[in-house]
């Protein structure tokens, strides 16, 4: 690890003492105030040096090599812990580089191995030696011999979508959740009070709220800051972020379902957001704000072959008597790639499952709906997620679900690869010829 790795460990004794007078700070107020300088200047005296140890000692056992299959990470000063990581169960190498870590020119590396929800990482490596290794680990990933991987540098960039600070703003500004939020931090307090009278109760209510106001305005607009995507063999790559900066990967063929996002107040722009159910990845938006045809341009990239389509079926009438008025903002449409479903009358969301990530198809049917002849269809994906086509007509969601097992594995069978830089029917770069992957 870099030099600079220790100061990353050096606070772990400091935040005990903190969490000590945190859990009785009477008593730590108390011991503070009865000390005198001399035992102050000898208690700085021991918790520094110790803080210091303890991180040189952390970065001193930390160790990690790439071997033929995996990459090993070792840690633990008291307690040993290797990690191993199949480097063909490798889909994306992230990179974070967090506000301080910046000063330092230094990063973190993040992989993403399928199968796994937690992301083991490497903290800290240099600019330089981070993306020479997440190059070496991704051609490792996608085929490439070892003794040749280390020389495929990394895979060239295409620019696809820079997403404008100012078009950020105003879209963060037409968002009717910013608003509902902040009229509710507005109105409900005063509410609150003039029927309690408390302030605890003023402060209890009020703070959340505006916080969460706060969270999905400032919160967004800083985490999004400078959002730009570019198209390379080893995925779609995202770049964001003002203070802290994140270097992201959406890998091929990982992607279970695309959300496309409409907001009411967004539509007049002709405005949407991409969100995503990235099966064993934490990484679920794509783009944050767009117009519609270059969202569905990105949508292509990610899911090859599947054209988002413009017509849906509406649900039948006498849905109405099952959901009155917002029944008409369902809609369903299966092609022979994809699954649609479209809920939402305000906010419009439009689901697409392609149907070889299907993992189950479910009818449900509560009494009143039995009574109209109305189903609700949902798809199951690998992502731990679920689509759901809502209201619509007993005999099609029947005929729906007998089908969807043929359109599954017809499409598993002709679906790409979940792996870089490789086509239905090629050999792994590197491979020999005529050896294909079992």
């Amino acid at each position: 690890m870099h030099p600079v790795t220790p100061f990353r460990r050096a606070w772990a004794p400091i935040a005990v003492l903190a969490g000590t007078a945190l859990h009785d700070p009477n008593r730590a107020q108390r011991t503070f105030t009865e000390m005198t300088f001399t035992s102050l200047l000898l208690v700085i005296g021991v918790v520094v040096p110790l803080a210091a140890l303890y991180g040189f000692l952390s970065w001193w056992v930390t160790h990690f090599s790439v071997t033929d299959t995996e990459l090993r990470i070792r840690t633990g000063l008291l307690f040993r812990r290797t990690a191993h990581i199949r480097l063909d169960r490798l889909q994306a190498v992230d990179i974070t580089q967090p506000l301080l870590a910046r000063f330092f020119g230094v990063v973190k590396l993040k992989m993403d191995v399928i199968g796994t929800d937690s992301k083991d990482e490497l903290a800290y490596l240099s600019e330089r030696d981070a993306r020479a290794l997440r190059a070496e680990l991704l051609a490792r990933a996608a085929g490439f011999a070892p003794e040749t991987a280390h020389e495929v540098g990394e895979a060239p960039v295409e620019h696809l979508l820079y997403v404008q600070p100012r078009t950020l703003v105003v879209s963060l500004l037409l968002s009717g959740s910013v608003w509902a939020l902040v009229l509710a931090g507005l109105i409900v307090p005063p509410l609150l009070w003039m029927a309690t009278h408390s302030v605890g109760v003023l402060i209890a209510t009020g703070l959340p709220l505006l916080g969460m106001a706060g969270a999905s305005s400032v919160g967004r607009f800083v985490k999004e800051y400078g959002w730009t995507v570019g198209g390379s063999p080893d995925g779609l790559r995202i770049d964001h972020g003002l203070l802290d900066k994140l270097h992201e990967t959406v890998p091929p063929g990982r992607v279970q379902t695309v959300h496309i996002v409409e907001p009411l107040l967004w539509r007049r722009r002709g405005w949407v957001r991409v969100e995503l159910a990235v099966a064993g990845s934490s990484n679920d938006l794509l783009v944050p704000v767009a117009p519609r045809a270059t969202a569905e341009a990105l949508v292509a990239r990610v899911l090859p072959g599947v054209t988002v389509p413009r017509e849906l079926s509406h649900a039948p009438g006498r849905a109405g008597w099952v959901t009155p008025v917002w029944w008409r903002g369902y809609g369903l449409r299966v092609t022979d790639t994809v699954f649609v479903a479209r809920t939402g009358l305000l906010t419009r969301r439009l689901s697409l499952v392609p149907h070889a990530k299907v993992q189950s198809v479910r009818l449900t049917q509560g009494p009143w709906e039995r009574k109209h002849r109305i189903t609700d269809v949902h798809v199951d994906t690998g992502a731990n997620k679920t689509v759901t086509a809502r209201r619509r007509d007993a005999d099609e969601a029947a005929a729906l679900l007998s089908a969807q097992a043929d359109r599954s594995r017809t499409g598993r069978r002709e679906a790409r690869p979940d792996r870089w830089m490789a086509s239905p029917g090629t050999d792994r770069p590197g491979d020999p010829e005529g050896d294909r992957p079992g």
